[in-house]
């Protein structure tokens, strides 16, 4: 791997919370991708929402594959950038291992019933999520990742919660909330693969739900250009049965456009910033970043699938019924803790040793509730009110 000088180098990162031997074959980075690929968290994504619910259709993204997306277009940006690949993989895998079931809905919902307990953040949750809730070892909990993968996966982090990682982890992954400053490349990468990802395969879920039209697209500025340069290219897939063809090959030229301005532009910075190692990126300003003219599009693309999809009545109608699922899973838990799994509601003891005033009950339910899948939330829903509000 040809890593450049700002890029973090496995050799050298900060290291782990709990010291541990090198393995043998596989660097500092590798080894953390492997450990979240085998964790339980990694694979409860495949039956969380992206968009849609789980039930509501087989072929629409999930976070797991969402978080698969972003890591393939973050290794390919990585290697042009000469980047650490393994770290952003790493990041990218684990960037939503703490979301809740429903997508963006049950994280509203969580988040409004641990209003008075601190609130609710996934970024945080995922962090929280490989730094203790996974439980795969005997000398620790949490997968023990290094420095440099916990900080990439904390990518927002409110002044109040990185003031709490400050107090037990002075100098750590909560710092440079807190400073002003700014995470490795490698994580300023995932944060824009993720965009890239998610507006492309929001657009492809939209149209396949039939939520949004391709006529309606031609508002957007992106779509519309690469889309006339697809049907000049291949004029037959104005035909009404080519027209999967059509967005496919759409959104894979919206896809290049994207992640080729993001390189230029990143290459443009690095040289002039030339920072001559890691640690020199953290004092400058974000280095990675796309054009003007494309970030004004992507935005442009953000409204109209906020406008048009996400706020769409149907999908605003099943947002309601999940964030009510979310908060009366809540409220029934709180109420009655011994109705969580035992590796829970025994935990309730140990989370009070460290949240002693009063929180423990209604975190160790957050945390509960936000490992959830869909449909295992539904089913503990209907097992503990009797009603059948999601099938």
């Amino acid at each position: 791997m040809n890593l450049a000088s700002y890029a973090c180098d496995p050799a050298h990162s900060r290291g782990r919370r709990y010291p541990e031997e090198p393995a043998p074959t596989r660097t500092a980075f590798q080894r953390d991708r492997d450990r979240i690929v085998h964790s339980t968290a990694f694979r409860r994504l495949v039956y969380k929402t992206q968009v849609f619910l789980n039930h509501e259709g087989d072929l629409f993204r999930t976070r797991l594959t969402h978080s698969l997306e972003v890591a393939q277009l973050g290794r390919s940006i990585a290697r042009a950038l000469q980047l650490n690949e393994d770290l952003v993989e790493a990041i990218a895998l684990a960037h939503d291992l703490g979301h809740t079931p429903f997508g963006h809905a049950g994280q509203d919902a969580l988040n409004d019933c641990m209003r008075d307990h601190g609130g609710f953040e996934h970024n945080l949750q995922s962090l929280r999520v490989v730094d203790r809730l996974e439980e795969s070892y005997p000398q620790f909990d949490g997968i023990n990742l290094c420095f440099e993968t916990r900080e990439g996966i904390l990518k927002h982090c409110s002044r109040i919660n990185a003031q709490a990682l400050e107090a037990v982890e002075p100098g750590g992954v909560g710092r440079r909330f807190l400073v002003g400053g700014q995470p490795s490349l490698e994580a300023q990468l995932c944060n824009l693969a993720d965009e890239i990802a998610y507006n492309a395969h929001d657009m492809d879920d939209g149209v396949r739900s039939g939520l949004i039209t391709m006529d309606q697209l031609q508002e957007v500025g992106l779509f519309a250009v690469y889309c006339a340069q697809a049907l000049q290219d291949y004029p037959e897939l104005a035909t009404p049965n080519k027209q999967r063809r059509l967005l496919f090959e759409t959104i894979r030229r919206m896809l290049s456009a994207q992640v080729y301005d993001l390189i230029n532009v990143s290459q443009r910075a690095l040289r002039d910033a030339a920072p001559q190692n890691p640690n020199a990126v953290r004092d400058m300003p974000p280095l990675l970043a796309f054009s003007e003219d494309m970030r004004s599009q992507s935005q442009q693309l953000k409204k109209f699938l906020f406008r048009n999809l996400y706020r769409h009545p149907q999908v605003m109608a099943t947002t309601g019924t999940a964030q009510l699922v979310v908060r009366e899973l809540f409220a029934a838990y709180v109420s009655a803790p011994h109705e969580m799994s035992d590796s829970f509601s025994a935990g309730i003891e140990r989370t009070a040793t460290v949240q002693p005033d009063g929180n423990a009950v209604a975190c160790v339910v957050a945390d509960y509730i936000a490992g959830m899948t869909d449909r295992f939330a539904a089913r503990e829903h209907a097992r503990l009110t009797g009603k059948q509000l999601l099938v």
